[in-house]
């Protein structure tokens, strides 16, 4: 049985979920912003950041770009970045290549990977691209190192081109004496903040649309209280948005006030 705020609105899917499909996501200016800075990036092989709050997008918009690239030119490899050593990266990636492999030795795992994306590069003709979410977790040692990756035939051939997103600490690890191999190849970045006013009335009424829904059901002081209660991030966007209706639907109305996204908050951590 439906949840009874569905069944109450007659959704035909849960609203504002996280499991958008890739032609569901709004395309913004930023997440185009994104998708063409990924373009630069990945034609030159060489390294992209993207930067924002938790919950601003970044994944989506990630995805989004990733979805440009032609399947049988391209080869995505998406590691989500932990904070532990370079190792634990090689052996995500190694994973992601799918290279069955029981080494503890970073030196072996490198020549593994290298290996491998020179197979992909050179003999089955795909360009392989590294997305590394969460990057702002990567330890100092880590972005010292990471940049090995990209060094081919002395430095010459751009294999693998990386794109880097995390939080916004990130610029200031990149800042870092022993960081700086890798900043020195940056080439593009872009900065993910949380969207206007404007911008939340258009976001709502799309999500409102993939799940069944024509009609806007946020009353104006409701959308600026989800503009002002989440800061214009997307994901607490979405939890404001989604508690809200349920309140709604609690009191048999068909319209959300203002007062349901107050209702909402207190949930919310």
């Amino acid at each position: 049985m439906k949840p009874s705020y569905l069944h109450f609105f007659a959704f035909t899917h849960e609203p504002f979920g996280a499991d958008l499909r890739v032609d569901q996501i709004l395309q913004t200016l930023k997440v185009l912003a994104v998708a063409d800075r990924f373009d630069y990036t990945v034609r030159l092989g060489a390294i992209g950041l993207v930067t924002g709050e938790v919950g601003s997008g970044k994944s989506t918009a990630l995805r989004f770009a990733l979805s440009r690239l032609h399947p049988s030119e391209y080869r995505p490899l998406w590691i989500t970045a932990s904070s532990g050593s370079i190792l634990e990266c090689y052996r995500q990636l190694s994973s992601e290549l799918e290279v069955d492999t029981n080494s503890f030795s970073r030196a072996a795992l490198l020549r593994i990977i290298r290996r491998q994306i020179l197979e992909l590069a050179c003999n089955r003709k795909q360009k392989p691209v590294l997305v590394i979410d969460e990057a702002s977790l990567l330890r100092i040692e880590v972005l010292a190192e990471l940049h090995t990756l990209t060094q081919f035939e002395g430095d010459s051939k751009p294999y693998l081109p990386i794109v880097l997103a995390g939080q916004n600490n990130l610029l200031d690890l990149l800042l870092y004496r022993t960081s700086v191999p890798l900043a020195s190849r940056i080439v593009a970045r872009c900065h993910l903040e949380g969207i206007t006013r404007e911008e939340m009335d258009a976001y709502l009424n799309h999500h409102l649309k993939i799940a069944g829904i024509t009609q806007q059901l946020f009353s104006e002081p409701a959308v600026t209280a989800i503009h002002q209660g989440s800061g214009g991030l997307l994901r607490r966007a979405n939890h404001l948005a989604r508690g809200a209706l349920i309140a709604a639907a609690a009191e048999k109305t068909q319209l959300v006030s203002a007062e349901h996204v107050r209702i909402a908050a207190t949930e919310l951590v």
